[in-house]
């Protein structure tokens, strides 16, 4: 008898299984449609099991991650969303693309690698770091995506002019009317451990944090969120928004 219901447990497990993942590949396209990507994006429905969820309309969770996707400015960068209590009454589970869909918290990023800031910049060897406080310690980073505070970024490169690589402490903000404007401020030179540690002459310095310091405009969160934290995470920078009680449809999930 036991054989018997330890096969019907991993039968039973097996359908649910086939049937999450089916629901995925429903929903990867389906944003892939409403948003024009050029690929399927990543998609994760989590919670076990996943048929009451379906049955209920209702899922616990869901996570969309569209990697290489064409952004203003910078080229490509990573968009990504979670949702969490995502009710599907009006969207069911294939997801209508123009159906509403309430969530009780959604967090959307934008992730920006260091070798596409680097090249907006024009210094191609750009490598950043979180604040060294945070890579030091063990909490991996101030938001529950692991992602560092704003203020005394590491910046380290060859800025034109200079010939030699530099770090750079940085801060990082949203500006903008829209506010969808990342602003890169350079605030001084950083030497000693971790860093390139490299001094910069006093009548170079201001040229060295001028090569560091940027603009980059038009970078709006997926579902249009308005940020509320930018920091580093690995050697990406990253932008995002966090808002509670939001209902959203899934061409917004890429913002034009």
């Amino acid at each position: 008898m036991s054989a018997a219901i330890a096969a019907l447990v991993l039968v039973a497990v097996g359908v649910d299984f086939g049937a999450s993942v089916y629901a995925e590949y429903q929903l990867s396209r389906a944003v892939r449609r409403a948003t024009d990507l050029r690929a399927d994006p990543f998609v994760a429905i989590l919670g076990f099991p996943f048929l009451p969820q379906a049955r209920r309309d209702h899922y616990t969770e869901v996570e969309i991650k569209a990697p290489a996707v064409e952004q203003p400015m910078i080229g490509k960068s990573m968009l990504e969303a979670t949702m969490h209590s995502v009710d599907l009454t009006e969207a069911t589970w294939r997801f209508r693309p123009d159906a509403p869909i309430p969530v009780a918290r959604l967090e959307s990023r934008i992730i920006i690698g260091s070798v596409h800031l680097g090249r907006y910049l024009g210094i191609r060897d750009l490598m950043v770091e979180a604040p060294p406080a945070e890579t030091n310690d063990n909490t991996g980073g101030t938001t529950e995506s692991g992602i560092s505070s704003s203020h005394g970024l590491v910046f380290t490169g060859t800025p034109a002019g200079f010939g030699k690589r530099v770090s750079v402490a940085v801060d990082l903000s949203i500006g903008g009317e829209d506010h969808s404007t990342l602003v890169i401020t350079p605030t001084g030179i950083l030497t000693g451990p971790d860093t390139a540690d490299q001094t910069v002459p006093e009548e170079q310095r201001a040229a060295v944090l001028t090569a560091f310091r940027g603009s980059l405009p038009q970078q709006r969160l997926p579902f249009g969120l308005i940020p509320t934290s930018q920091g580093a995470r690995g050697s990406d920078v990253i932008i995002e928004g966090i808002a509670d009680g939001m209902t959203v449809t899934l061409p917004e999930f890429r913002q034009r």
